[in-house]
């Protein structure tokens, strides 16, 4: 009798720690953490490759990116969010490339959940959209990046080969001017 309430024991306390495992959550990268060090595709566009410091074809990871700082915003074609937000995104953009002391610094790229490279093409031509946009057709990366809804941004500081994350937020920016001068405060760009 004792021996198999010892064995029942031990199969619920089995069962509880692999059905917690099971539904442990994911989450984003946070403020301090290092950026999973992903495979991302690499655009075809040569203009896209030359702005990231890339040349080829293939995969990527984000601590190779010729920059020191490199905006990542996590996004979906069908998220009406994405979809309001994409102007501002565009105007920071605009701003980096337009300041001599950002310019080469700073860097932004997209991640399309559940977009294929066809579906980030779309978004990119309906919202005119000058950054590289990376697909995510399967949802790899973003179960990788703990499932996130979008728009999510993560800001991360390149140095010594590994990405650390000074910035994991969801939803809009705000004021691209006060999002930028945290960012260079953050990261110590001067």
């Amino acid at each position: 009798m004792k021996r198999k309430k010892t064995c029942l024991a031990l199969i619920v306390a089995t069962l509880f720690t692999v059905m917690s495992v099971c539904v442990a959550e994911i989450n984003p990268p946070k403020e301090g953490d290092f950026f999973p060090e992903m495979d991302l595709l690499k655009p075809d566009n040569p203009s896209e490759l030359k702005y990231l410091g890339l040349s080829g074809s293939g995969l990527f990871k984000v601590n190779q990116v010729k920059a020191d700082v490199v905006i990542i915003e996590i996004f979906s074609m069908y998220c009406p969010h994405c979809q309001e937000e994409a102007p501002n995104i565009n105007n920071l953009y605009a701003l980096i490339e337009k300041n001599p002391a950002l310019k080469n610094k700073i860097k932004i790229i997209g991640i399309g959940i559940n977009n294929s490279l066809f579906e980030t093409g779309i978004f990119k031509n309906k919202y005119k959209v000058e950054f590289p946009l990376i697909p995510d057709g399967d949802f790899r990366l973003h179960k990788t990046m703990g499932e996130v809804r979008t728009p999510y941004f993560i800001v991360v500081k390149l140095k010594g080969g590994k990405a650390k994350v000074i910035y994991s937020k969801l939803g809009a920016l705000g004021d691209n001017n006060v999002f930028l001068e945290q960012i260079v405060k953050i990261s110590g760009l001067k």
